[in-house]
């Protein structure tokens, strides 16, 4: 017996220590990660830190198949960020690693510990423009619109493409 894909969407970002190797790093983990296979990922860019005063944040985005329930999902990617020394202590504060599970498939959930789509992602131009580069056409789900269209929504001035 098969277990259906789904195809999900994530945002990675991190801010302290060497935020590229990391990033990458964390790719690299999840790509080998049974049950995962990366379909796409975005450009980093650079964007200016939400919250308290921290330094500025390297962000992308990344789109899977997965053969995971979405709690499974979220699971593991808590543990990779524990993996790369993400410690939880103010919200919204500097992090090494930052791992978010945006969309899956058409999914809406929402439980104490997980929200489908990702509550603010329409409003964060660093979600919505790597996500735009990868998966524009994809419709999040409670809105109706397109990515390429929310990320028109918000301003994109301080998101910037890095090579």
């Amino acid at each position: 017996m098969s277990i259906k894909s789904a195809r999900c969407a994530i945002a990675l970002g991190s801010n302290l220590g060497d935020s590229f190797a990391t990033l990458e790093a964390a790719l690299n983990v999840l790509a080998q990660t049974p049950g995962i296979v990366l379909e796409a990922r975005s450009h980093w860019y650079l964007t200016k830190a939400v919250g308290p005063p921290q330094p500025n944040y390297l962000n992308g985005c990344a789109l899977l198949q997965v053969t995971l329930t979405p709690q499974a999902l979220l699971d593991m990617l808590l543990q990779t960020e524990a993996k790369f020394g993400r410690v939880r202590r103010e919200r919204w504060g500097a992090r090494t690693l930052d791992l978010d599970l945006l969309l899956f498939d058409d999914v809406i959930l929402s439980t104490p510990n997980l929200q489908i789509p990702h509550p603010r992602m329409a409003e964060r131009a660093f979600v919505l423009v790597p996500l735009a580069e990868i998966a524009p056409h994809w419709v999040e789900p409670i809105s109706g619109n397109a990515i390429a269209t929310l990320v028109q929504t918000v301003d994109c001035s301080e998101v910037r493409r890095m090579v």
